[in-house]
């Protein structure tokens, strides 16, 4: 199908409901399948991608912020669990409890806030405590016994989730992952003696889930990018895909103009390109406002008339030039494919960010606001 925009991205609701069925499938009855749809559902339009999990079943949600929280609840989400992985900061407290958010908590000092929230607010509060086993990122690195003191003198605030995230799961070489699960499950393992017993666990998102690393499942796993069709490739030894899914998004941008251009042309800011002899180019509604790499220029492609064509010259904030001389069958107004398919050419969000020198949820979440977002 077409729309009536320079640029636009298809979303598939279909595909985004096969592929988390596929990862529901994967990890079985006994986990429950949090879809992450944070930075906007990966670019894929947050509110639209909630509908369709919660028509799926999907009774957790994750977001980075309490914004992003909001904005769900404020679109109609009311039901589902929305669980905020980014925590929270002290002036969104009230939007908490406002709109019924899962915080997940990064620090001691954290824990004793939401307990006098939860107190405040006159309920008991629902978190989830992260632990930092290893990424060095977000997460507490108290001792069980640091956390278990903290706990035992949080009297309002309930601990509902523990939770950690792998930093090179698809990474065969290292033991990295490895190591963190034991340093989670150490954790895990004193607090239980402790009486603390969490009824969720979760360390798991995507790339754990698609190799396997069953260990780490417990009985919630975090599906974001498989939700939109991709997955990591994996480094090293690792053992077969168990779960494939299928992109759900395909880019699009009109053709604005096409003309000929004679041999030494220079196409482009700073002239990085001469036309080495008479070319047929087309100048795309689209450049780096709208989420084309700059680093794609004279180095990436599109698909045109069927067939994978080079992006010339440099990309500017609003147009990007390509090469149209193997086809007179398109003109102003017609598209061309910037993600996506076309017959037996293809263009995924891993190619385009191995020549752009960077990862696929880079280049889907890069897909600017002023992209419109249509859903099929």
């Amino acid at each position: 199908m077409s729309a009536p925009f320079r640029s636009y991205v298809l979303v598939s609701r279909e595909q985004i409901a096969r592929n988390y069925a596929g990862v529901r499938a994967v990890v079985g009855p006994e986990v429950e399948v949090c879809g992450v749809v944070k930075a906007d559902a990966y670019g894929h339009g947050a509110l639209e991608v909630s509908r369709v999990l919660v028509a799926e079943g999907a009774r957790w949600l994750a977001v980075s912020s309490v914004d992003e929280g909001v904005n769900l609840r404020r679109g109609g989400i009311h039901e589902t669990r929305i669980l905020v992985m980014g925590g929270f900061l002290p002036y969104e407290g009230e939007a908490l409890v406002e709109y019924d958010l899962t915080t997940s908590v990064h620090s001691l000092s954290q824990v004793r806030d939401v307990d006098r929230l939860s107190h405040s607010a006159g309920k008991p509060l629902r978190y989830h405590l992260k632990i930092d086993s290893g990424m060095g990122r977000m997460g507490t690195r108290a001792s069980a016994a640091e956390i278990a003191a903290t706990l035992a003198g949080a009297h309002y605030a309930q601990l509902e989730g523990l939770m950690t995230h792998f930093a090179s799961a698809t990474d065969y070489t290292s033991t990295q992952t490895d190591e963190q699960l034991a340093y989670f499950e150490g954790i895990r393992a004193l607090l239980g003696r402790a009486g603390i017993h969490p009824p969720r666990l979760h360390t798991s998102s995507t790339n754990a889930i698609c190799y396997g690393r069953t260990a780490g499942w417990h009985n919630l796993v975090r599906a974001g990018h498989a939700i939109y069709g991709y997955v990591s490739p994996a480094r090293g030894d690792a053992p077969p895909q168990l779960l494939h899914v299928k992109p759900a998004l395909t880019w699009k941008a009109k053709l604005l103009a096409v003309k000929d251009i004679p041999e030494g042309a220079a196409v482009g800011y700073g002239g990085t390109f001469h036309a080495p002899r008479p070319m047929r180019i087309g100048i795309l509604g689209a450049g780096y406002a709208d989420g084309m790499f700059h680093r794609l220029s004279n180095r990436g492609k599109v698909i045109a008339d069927g067939k994978l064509t080079p992006i010339i010259g440099t990309i500017s904030m609003d147009l990007t030039t390509i090469d149209l001389s193997h086809t007179t069958a398109l003109g102003p107004g017609d598209e061309v494919t910037l993600l996506g398919a076309e017959g037996d050419a293809r263009l995924d969000a891993q190619q385009i960010a191995r020549t752009a020198g960077t990862i696929s949820y880079n280049i889907l979440c890069s897909i600017s606001a002023r992209v419109r977002r249509v859903y099929v």
